[in-house]
């Protein structure tokens, strides 16, 4: 009996990818020392975002199809968690220390993780499932390309020095190859995707 075999070939699946999504100064800044983004009004790093264009669009198209957020400490805090979701996604807080009462009781999508920087990327993708996890904080962004945990790097890189402040990558483990994946360029920024090559 002749019996013929099918073998099934191999499918693509999508998988979560980790995004490191920060606006930044030319000379490296993310925020003024007091933690406000530059300028008179506290927003010069953030002005690009306001105004209506193909690439603002284009951006605002992928936060919003985001399927979680990991964000440092610091910076959930400083946005108050973001209310308590960011615009309806889970947010994962790496952290050593318990979470505030806010996030503790008033904030069911808050999830603090406090056994490192991998399992709560870990934690982020599989909430995520297909879609991207976005990465909030210089801090954490820094631990998770020390892990191996972030996947690509995206800079809005502003035409302004600031001088001073709190720096985007002010303490790596070692040297970090990144691929260029996108480049787009407008009067506001240019904004700057990268590969991390492992």
């Amino acid at each position: 009996m002749n019996r013929s075999v099918w073998i099934k070939e191999p499918q693509e699946v999508e998988v979560s990818v980790s995004v490191l999504d920060m606006s930044m100064s030319l000379d490296g800044y993310i925020a003024d020392p007091s933690d406000f983004l530059g300028g008179d009004d506290g927003e010069r790093l953030h002005k690009w975002a306001d105004l209506p264009s193909e690439p603002v669009a284009r951006f605002q198209e992928e936060w919003n199809a985001a399927g979680a957020v990991l964000a440092g400490r610091r910076t959930a805090e400083l946005m108050d968690h973001w209310g308590g979701d960011h615009g309806g996604l889970p947010i994962f807080v790496p952290s050593h220390r318990p979470p505030g009462p806010a996030a503790r009781w008033g904030y069911p999508l808050v999830t603090y993780v406090t056994d490192g920087i991998e399992s709560a990327m870990a934690q982020a993708k599989a909430a995520a499932g297909d879609k991207d996890v976005q990465v909030r904080g210089a801090y954490t962004a820094q631990r998770a390309l020390e892990a191996g945990v972030l996947d690509e790097v995206q800079i809005h890189q502003i035409p302004v020095l600031l001088g001073d402040g709190r720096r985007l990558f002010d303490v790596l483990p070692s040297q970090i190859e990144l691929e260029i994946v996108r480049v787009i360029d407008t009067p506001e920024a240019t904004h700057i995707r990268y590969r991390v090559r492992r």
